[in-house]
């Protein structure tokens, strides 16, 4: 329907409120743009990213705002955290009206270590307070550990935070964010820690904070030391939170565990276990059924249904992007090649597919609205109408 050429690549799913399409680039700049045209309503640019080059290693460049932004309704505004010159991490809320930064404020990096922190996962808001989650650059560079801050809406106040017990690594990175249960309970996935010994660490795990942010349970695999001594981790998805109160997770080992969201269950606490894909990005959930981002094999439609775990359906292997449902189909990319994929929701096979003739970032997911959807692109916004 129409292309919107910005000032850096949008990262993070762009968000719809109203009639506007609202986006963050990696230029630390904020766009409201017309849902039905692509026509720039305001910009607000927020800071100088970081080029790669001043970073130990990772692989974005310039590095700005990444994580999906999150819009509050009750007072109108869109906070995103943009990284800027000097390793600084802002929180910045901007009124979607005109673009006018309402709220300010530095994140502290509670691990001491701002240089080799990167923000990717959405932001949540919840209890009066925007979660934001921290893990590291691509390539685990540094002395960082993983992360959960709690800001007061308003900007103003105390911070909370949550840094993972591991000596070294434990990101918190998974692209959705944290979940948060109907008792306000938020569940994030960790990925792998140094630790590889008998002495368990908290790092490969799905964990349960409060919104105090104080751990109130902890899930991980028999296999979380071999896990972090390979890379195998569960912290490339965040968990998908069912109907039923139970969690799915998935990770770079390609198992799935089906935990107890009430009762995490501590070290091989599972419900279930099976295999399913080495999955990155985020899961969709209807019903029953999640569907698992599968970096090989293809989307996982992935049923638990009595407390078990069979995969029903595998999409086109080189769909790998985070799903999303609506209008009675899967959607989903293949953000290397940037082709849109529609899937028939019972069965996966492709209804169509279309090539959005661009580039797409990692773990790409749309947002969708009416009959049209809008995906975040290498230099802005793509908006694909349907009929």
């Amino acid at each position: 329907s129409w292309r919107a050429h910005l000032d850096g690549a949008v990262y993070g799913q762009p968000l719809l409120v109203g009639q506007l399409v609202i986006a963050a680039t990696e230029n630390d700049s904020i766009y409201a743009l017309d849902q039905a045209t692509g026509r720039v309503i305001w910009r607000r640019h927020v800071g100088t990213p970081v080029p790669l080059s001043d970073l130990p290693c990772g692989n974005i460049d310039p590095l700005g705002i990444t994580g999906t932004p999150v819009y509050n309704p009750a007072s109108g505004l869109v906070y995103a955290v943009a990284e800027t010159t000097g390793y600084h991490h802002v929180l910045v809320g901007i009124s979607v009206r005109d673009g006018v930064v309402r709220v300010e404020r530095d994140i502290p990096a509670p691990d001491g270590q701002p240089r080799y922190d990167q923000q990717r996962p959405a932001l949540a808001i919840a209890a009066g307070r925007v979660y934001v989650a921290f893990g590291g650059l691509y390539g685990d560079c540094g002395p960082y550990r993983g992360s959960v801050v709690g800001i007061p809406l308003s900007g103003s106040g105390p911070l909370i935070s949550y840094v993972v017990p591991t000596p070294r690594e434990g990101a918190v990175w998974g692209t959705a964010g944290p979940v948060t249960g109907p008792d306000g309970t938020m569940y994030v996935s960790v990925g792998n820690g140094e630790e590889t010994g008998n002495r368990f660490d908290d790092s490969d795990s799905v964990t349960a904070l409060s919104p105090a942010l104080h751990r109130t349970g902890v899930f991980a695999p028999a296999t979380w030391a071999d896990d972090n001594a390979h890379d195998l981790d569960l912290g490339s998805t965040q968990p998908a939170l069912l109907p039923d109160g139970m969690l799915l997770e998935d990770g770079k080992r390609g198992t799935a565990y089906l935990v107890d969201s009430a009762h995490l269950g501590g070290v091989g606490g599972q419900v279930a276990q099976a295999d399913v894909c080495e999955a990155y990005g985020g899961a969709a959930v209807q019903g029953s059924i999640a569907y698992e981002p599968c970096a090989q094999g293809g989307l996982a439609a992935v049923d638990t249904a009595g407390h078990k775990i069979r995969v029903r359906w595998r999409g086109p292997s080189q769909a790998q992007g985070s799903p999303v449902i609506g209008g009675g189909a899967v959607w989903v990319t293949d953000y290397q090649r940037g082709t849109l994929y529609e899937l028939d929701q019972a069965t996966g096979a492709t209804r169509v597919s279309l090539s959005l003739g661009t580039t797409l970032p990692h773990f790409s997911s749309m947002s969708m609205t009416g009959s049209h959807a809008f995906l975040g692109t290498m230099d802005g916004v793509i908006a694909v109408g349907g009929v």
